[in-house]
């Protein structure tokens, strides 16, 4: 289970993120949209301490951190927090010196310090999943942004993370190679995978998500399913944003 306490995040005079309180369930798919600058993205990257809150509380599994102004936080405490999370980014982020395996090895190898057959054989396992086990060898400049990305999402799941955040996980491919991605989370989220996911992408979220929280200026304006978020939103701000998308017919809900 992950906990959100009142969070708030402010960087400097800028106030992101306001008493956001939210409980995600363990092996649930939670989708987080909103326009950009409404701070989802920076509420992703504070479950993991990417960003750390100004002030609240956040519980992921066992770990509890909480946070004030002026009190920092421990680097072991932050890392037995982060050890239990894989992130996707936005642009993928894979190294370029290493193969499509080597990308997903490289954590077991050096941060968990797994023999090399180990941390191979789960890498081909796990490239199996995202369909890209025939690009093992591949170097990723050689590769689609949609297989860099199914890469990426291998490498995050490579060390079993209790939650896998999704940073725009598709905003950066175009709508055919969007598709790979969408339907590998898709698999990832019927097999219980937890996630947690930043998008604009709402085809994505419809598809994959089972709760969807809308963020508008630092504060969770609406919450709950996708189709009563996507087609019969309660609040007026949710409904000025669910018209103004593009299409909205074409949401798989």
């Amino acid at each position: 289970m992950i906990e959100l306490s009142h969070i708030e995040k402010r960087f400097g005079d800028n106030h992101v993120l306001r008493d956001i309180s939210l409980t995600l369930a363990e092996g649930t798919v939670t989708a987080l949209v909103g326009p950009s600058g409404g701070g989802k993205s920076t509420l992703l990257r504070c479950i993991n301490l990417l960003e750390v809150p100004t002030s609240g509380a956040i519980r992921l599994g066992e770990e509890r951190i909480e946070f004030a102004p002026g009190r920092k936080v421990g680097w072991e405490a932050i890392q037995k927090l982060r050890r239990q999370t894989g992130m996707v980014f936005q642009n993928f982020q894979l190294f370029p010196h290493q193969t499509a395996i080597g990308n997903v090895m490289e954590g077991l190898v050096t941060v968990l310090k797994w023999p090399a057959g180990k941390a191979r054989a789960r890498a081909m396992e796990l490239l199996e999943k995202v369909g890209m086990a025939h690009k093992a060898e591949a170097w990723p400049a050689t590769l689609s942004g949609g297989q860099q990305q199914r890469v990426a999402i291998a490498r995050a799941l490579a060390p079993s993370p209790r939650v896998l955040l999704c940073d725009e996980p598709t905003s950066a491919l175009d709508p055919e190679l969007a598709e790979e991605v969408v339907e590998v989370l898709s698999r990832l989220a019927r097999e219980g995978t937890t996630m947690v996911m930043a998008t604009h992408d709402l085809r994505l979220a419809s598809r994959v998500a089972d709760a969807v929280v809308f963020l508008d200026g630092g504060v969770v304006v609406e919450e709950g399913p996708p189709r009563a978020i996507f087609t019969m939103p309660e609040r007026e701000r949710t409904k000025r944003f669910i018209a103004s998308l593009s299409a909205p017919q074409s949401y798989d809900i």
